[in-house]
């Protein structure tokens, strides 16, 4: 095998313009590839991040209300034209047993039971629209992390205290400390303090949202007790839809997955994640046609060299060993040079463009990026080394 290593080490340094010019151009597809990979899921994790930060992965909800209909008398057809039932505000029964169960799933990272419904909030003559949300803040801050968004107070829910959005405190006019009087009809009135003030960056959920303690916001909802929805977090966001199946099976409650409620955000990132494997499919053909083209001219040029070789004694096993070394060592030294190029191509969008989102870098990724070019290359180089080996010696220095 040294004798092998050798030689192919020989040809490529005798070759060193060719040689360079395929390690430039596997260096090239290498640092897209890796830069690429890593932008898309830089701006995947940062789309999620947005997007997910604010809600749980799985909702579980009571199942929908539907009407019970008398079955008809024997031997008589009954027709109905029966209208969807309005549905009410309901508590899960028996939710911390659920609550409990979902606890135990290896899949979910944490579980949170919320009440919620609907409500004014008033200060003054001015009137708005909001939505209550009664949580336990030590397990809802692991579903929604409310403390890295508050941009004034804490995410404290003590008996009379309420963390208002940032949208709702300006058109109120509220600031840390003031009262707000909260009216959930039928008489059922409450006056909190403003112990926070969150800023998520989602208009809809700062102008609306107005966080409770659970039992404050079960006595303005009229719902002792109760939790309308336990919410969920996973380990892999993308085992959503499955998980919410699962857990609809042993429940018997509804479970809607983000996937659900966000098709158009996973079609994006399916697209996404599509566009990365075409684009790591373009270039590892591109990297290979370099590669067997060098070595298809490198074969024609040294037919003189092989055909000396072959009357030395060399077999056609070592010739065919030979250019698979040289395509492994293009892959290889042009993998390394890309995966520098890109790690400094990573730093420079991280300096310059740091407003818009983080790329960090798998450390794997290199390292896949490696072993792909190195494969390529011994690929690329079968067809020339099949040539150079099945060469007859004495037509090859005959003709050279």
């Amino acid at each position: 095998m040294w004798i092998e290593w050798t030689i192919a080490l020989r040809f490529l340094r005798e070759g060193k313009a060719q040689s360079t010019l395929i390690l430039i151009g596997i260096a090239v597809g290498v640092a897209v590839l890796v830069f690429l990979s890593a932008l898309i899921a830089g701006l995947q994790s940062n789309i999620i991040e947005r997007t997910l930060g604010t809600q749980a992965h799985i909702k579980v909800e009571p199942p929908q209300e539907r009407n019970l209909i008398a079955p008809a008398p024997p031997g008589h057809v009954q027709l109905v034209l029966e209208d969807q039932r309005a549905q009410r505000l309901r508590s899960i029964n028996n939710w911390q047993q659920v609550r409990d169960l979902l606890d135990g799933l290896p899949q979910l990272s944490a579980v949170s039971p919320l009440i919620s419904g609907p409500a004014f909030a008033r200060r003054g003559q001015a009137s708005m629209s909001v939505a209550l949300l009664g949580v336990d803040p030590v397990r809802y801050r692991r579903i929604v992390d409310l403390q890295d968004a508050m941009v004034a107070g804490s995410f404290r829910l003590d008996a009379q205290d309420a963390v208002i959005g940032s949208q709702l405190a300006a058109d109120l006019g509220l600031r840390m400390g003031d009262k707000l009087r909260l009216d959930a009809g039928q008489g059922r009135e409450s006056v909190v303090n403003v112990a926070g003030i969150f800023h998520l960056g989602v208009r809809e959920l700062d102008a609306r949202y107005v966080y409770l303690g659970m039992q404050p916001t079960q006595s303005l909802l009229n719902l002792p007790g109760a939790a309308t929805v336990l919410e969920v977090k996973l380990h892999q966001i993308f085992d959503a839809q499955r998980v919410a199946e699962q857990i609809a099976r042993l429940t018997g409650l509804k479970a809607q997955s983000w996937i659900a409620t966000n098709t158009q955000l996973m079609n994006a990132l399916q697209s996404q994640r599509l566009s990365t494997q075409m684009i790591s499919l373009f270039v590892a053909l591109s990297v290979a046609l370099g590669i067997a083209s060098v070595l298809a001219v490198s074969v024609v040029q040294r037919t003189r060299e092989i055909g000396i070789l072959r009357a030395m004694g060399a077999t056609r096993r070592q010739m065919l060993r030979i250019f698979l070394l040289q395509g492994a060592v293009l892959g290889l030294l042009g993998s390394l040079l890309g995966s520098a190029a890109s790690y400094g191509l990573v730093a420079v969008f991280n300096t310059f463009a740091q407003n818009l989102f983080y790329v960090p870098i798998d450390p794997w990724l290199p390292v896949l990026a490696a072993a792909l070019a190195t494969l390529t290359g011994v690929v690329a180089a079968a067809i020339p080394a099949r040539r150079a080996a099945q060469l007859d010696p004495v037509e090859a220095i005959r003709h050279a």
